[in-house]
């Protein structure tokens, strides 16, 4: 069976077995998350969400990205502004994809 769900404002493909990196999620390493915004079940397409579709996953760990460097300059101006980010993530792994 595949899925699509959404989380963290985005949208991913699955399939049981997937492993994805999304936007931290409030939930210990170890523990089972369940995410209810399915958008597509085994062929069925919600409007907007599939009703009683669930995807549950298993939070393996948290983490940070690479550092990406962000900068700011005005050209003619000798104005210079670097900054860097690392974004959190977690990583899930896909464990079953339930649709009525």
């Amino acid at each position: 069976m595949n899925a699509v769900i959404e989380t963290g404002g985005k949208q991913y493909a699955v399939n049981e077995g997937t492993i994805l990196y999304v936007e931290k999620l409030d939930v210990e390493a170890g523990k089972e998350v369940t995410f209810d915004k399915v958008l597509l079940a085994n062929g069925k397409v919600g409007h907007p969400y599939v009703e009683g579709a669930t995807v549950t996953g298993t939070v393996l760990k948290h983490g940070k990205n690479k550092k990406i460097i962000v900068f700011h300059y005005n050209p003619k101006k000798k104005f210079r502004k670097k900054q860097g980010h690392r974004q959190p993530y977690t990583k899930v792994e896909i464990k079953s994809i339930n649709c009525k």
